[in-house]
C-alpha cells in the first residue's frame, strides 16, 4: 500500500470514529467502541481483525510474549482505543511497542473515554540505525 493510500485510510478510520465518539458520546467501555468500529469500518468494506496477536521475540528468536491489538485494519494499520479521561505516555509507547512487534509502520491511538474526541497518529520506521549511529548514540 502507498504512503497517499494509507493516508487515505487513516482518514477514513479517523472520520469514522469521530462519527462513532459523536453517536455514542464518552462513558461506554472500550470493547463497545472496539465493536462498533470493527462493525462500521466492515460496513465500508474495509478488513478488519479484532484483538490480533501481536508476538514478541527475543534476539534469539525465543518467544517472550504475546500483545493483543484492539484492531489490525488492512493489515497494514494497528489502532488502538482508550477509553481513559486523557490519552497518556504510556499510551503512546503502547501504540509505539505494537508497531514496532508487528513491524508495521502505522498506528492510530483512539481515545473515547472523554468528552473531546482524541486522535494520534504514529509512524515508526522499519528501517534499523546503523551500528555507528547506534555507538554514537551510546557515548553521548
Amino acid at each position: 500500500m502507498t504512503e497517499r493510500e494509507i493516508n487515505g485510510l487513516c482518514d477514513r478510520v479517523r472520520q469514522t470514529a469521530y462519527d462513532l465518539h459523536f453517536y455514542l458520546g464518552h462513558g461506554h467501555l472500550e470493547k463497545v467502541y472496539e465493536n462498533a468500529l470493527a462493525h462500521r469500518l466492515g460496513k465500508l468494506g474495509i478488513d478488519v481483525r479484532q484483538q490480533h496477536p501481536l508476538r514478541v521475540f527475543d534476539e534469539d528468536g525465543t518467544l517472550i510474549g504475546e500483545y493483543f491489538a484492539d484492531l489490525l485494519v488492512e493489515n497494514v494499520l494497528i489502532v488502538e482505543l482508550k477509553t481513559a479521561k486523557t490519552l497518556a505516555v504510556e499510551h503512546a509507547a503502547q501504540v509505539l511497542a505494537y508497531l514496532k512487534s508487528a513491524k508495521l509502520e502505522h498506528g492510530l491511538l483512539i481515545n473515547f473515554g472523554s468528552p473531546k474526541f482524541q486522535i494520534r497518529k504514529f509512524a515508526w520506521s522499519k528501517v534499523p540505525q546503523s551500528k555507528e549511529n547506534q555507538v554514537s548514540k551510546h557515548r553521548r
